[in-house]
C-alpha cells in the first residue's frame, strides 16, 4: 500500500536495492574479494549487524562468473561443526557422510576435482560465524589442507559480528588466524553529509521522484539508526506506512518519532 502511495519501485533500502550505495567505503572490501578469488585463502569481514555486510558480499558474488565460481552461502552456522560440513558437502551436490572422516575425504576429493578438472573455485560464505562452534574454528585449518599444505583450491569468507575478530584472536584458534589472508570491517555511516547521501539513494532506487525529509527529520533518522542502513530502513518503511491513513506525501518530523517508538 505505502508503495503505491509514494510512487515507489520496491521498498527504500530495502532487500531489493541492487545498486548499493558506495562513496568507497566497499571499495577495500571489493579488493580483498577479488584478492581471493585470485590467491585463493581465508576472508574475515565483520561489522555491526545492520551495516550491510551481507548485501555488500550479495552483490560482489552476483557477478562472478558461475563457470568459474561456485558460490555457496550458508548462515544457519548454529549447529555443530559436522552438520556444517553436511551442509556444505550437500551444496556441492554430494551425498554427506555421517563420518566426520570420510565426509571431509568426499569433500575435499571433490573440491580437488573441481581445481583440476573443471578449473572451478569453490566461494564458501559463512554468514552469522561469530555463532560458529569453537570445534569448528580449531579443526577448520586442517580441513583447508590440500596436498601436504601446497595448494589452496576454496576461498572462505568468515562474516560476523565485530566479536568474531576478538574470538578469533585467541590462543585456540591461532592456526586459523594465521590463514587470513583478508580482513575488513564495515563502520556504520555516521558522518551527516555521508548519511544523507545514504539516505537520497535508497529513495531514488526505489523511485522516489520528490523530497519525503525535512533537514531536521534526516538528522533524526541518522540518529535513531546509528548510522546502520537496515535500521534507517526500517524506519522509513514504517513511517511510509503511518502516512498512508493521514494522505501525507512527505515524512513530518512527528511521524518519524511515532515510527521510531514503533519499533522500540
Amino acid at each position: 500500500m505505502y508503495l503505491q502511495h509514494f510512487g515507489l519501485r520496491q521498498p527504500p533500502l530495502g532487500k531489493e536495492l541492487t545498486e548499493l550505495w558506495d562513496d568507497g567505503a566497499l571499495a577495500q572490501l571489493a579488493e580483498r574479494f577479488q584478492w581471493l578469488l585470485q590467491s585463493p585463502g581465508v576472508g574475515l569481514l565483520t561489522g555491526e549487524a545492520g551495516v550491510g555486510k551481507t548485501a555488500a558480499l550479495r552483490s560482489l558474488a552476483g557477478k562472478l562468473n558461475p563457470h568459474r565460481y561456485q558460490v555457496i552461502y550458508h548462515a544457519e552456522t548454529d549447529f555443530g561443526r559436522l552438520d556444517l560440513y553436511r551442509c556444505l558437502a550437500d551444496s556441492l551436490g554430494l551425498k554427506p557422510s555421517y563420518r566426520r572422516a570420510a565426509l571431509w575425504r568426499d569433500i575435499k576429493a571433490h573440491i580437488h576435482t573441481l581445481a583440476d578438472s573443471k578449473q572451478l573455485l569453490p566461494v564458501w560464505i559463512l554468514d552469522e560465524a561469530q555463532n560458529l562452534p569453537p570445534e569448528f574454528f580449531r579443526d577448520f585449518p586442517a580441513f583447508l589442507n590440500f596436498a601436504f599444505d601446497s595448494r589452496d583450491l576454496i576461498s572462505v569468507w568468515l562474516v560476523g559480528h565485530p566479536t568474531l575478530a576478538h574470538t578469533l584472536e585467541r590462543a585456540p584458534y591461532a592456526a586459523l588466524a594465521s590463514r587470513i589472508q583478508a580482513r575488513v570491517h564495515l563502520k556504520p555511516v555516521q558522518e551527516r553529509e555521508r548519511f544523507a547521501d545514504l539516505i537520497l539513494h535508497g529513495l531514488k532506487h526505489a523511485g522516489c521522484t520528490h523530497t519525503l525529509l525535512a533537514d531536521s527529520g534526516m538528522e533524526i533518522l541518522r540518529q535513531a539508526s546509528k548510522g546502520l542502513p537496515r535500521h534507517a530502513g526500517r524506519i522509513l518503511r514504517t513511517a511510509m506506512r503511518l502516512a498512508v491513513p493521514r494522505g501525507l506525501n512527505h515524512l513530518p518530523d512527528d511521524l518519524l518519532q511515532q515510527a521510531i517508538e514503533e519499533l522500540r
